[in-house]
């Protein structure tokens, strides 16, 4: 009997998993990634470990997307460290920088996290069009960029380059997927 859903072994293939994965594992994943860069980087100056939260929090609708993301990766430093906001003693400062939505205001605040705050490590931003405006300053300190929630797959292709990283979705990502849901 055909129920027109499609079996678990025609969407992924045999013996397969949906590809499904859980969100503890990817944030400890991640977590421990940007932790042990940081800390490693804070243990030779013996100062907190600065990361930089650019995101766009006035003057747009996607704010919504920012509040989300600025709530989820609190939790997330909070979770990966037991609630100490602590990676081998050095307490983890998070500084807020507001991108506005505009891509010359999120280069010109980015440059400032990485040159006058001294941020190890960058989250950010919201709209594609603006975190695509970041990957030039990310090389040029040569200081990581962890992009979330942008989803345009040129943000790690070949127009990126080896100091930017993402952990959420793209946008071929949400076509394949809608097109196994309509499929």
């Amino acid at each position: 009997m055909n129920t027109g859903r499609t079996t678990r072994e025609q969407r992924c293939g045999p013996g397969r998993t949906t590809g499904r994965i859980s969100i503890k594992p990817v944030l400890r994943l991640v977590g421990a990634a940007v932790l042990s860069f940081a800390s490693a980087q804070a243990a030779l100056a013996e100062d907190p470990i600065k990361i930089a939260l650019v995101h766009g929090t006035s003057g747009n609708a996607l704010e919504a997307f920012s509040r989300q993301t600025q709530t989820g990766f609190e939790l997330g430093l909070e979770y990966a460290t037991d609630g100490t906001m602590m990676v081998k003693g050095h307490p983890i400062e998070i500084i807020y920088k507001d991108t506005q939505f505009k891509p010359d205001v999120a280069r010109a605040v980015l440059a400032e996290a990485y040159g006058d705050d001294e941020v190890l490590i960058a989250v950010g931003a919201t709209s594609s069009g603006v975190t695509k405006g970041l990957l030039p300053i990310a090389e040029e300190y040569e200081r990581i960029l962890l992009v979330e929630p942008a989803v345009a797959d040129s943000l790690t292709g070949p127009e990126s380059n080896r100091y930017v990283f993402k952990t959420s979705r793209n946008s071929s990502m949400d076509m394949q997927a809608q097109a196994l849901a309509l499929a």
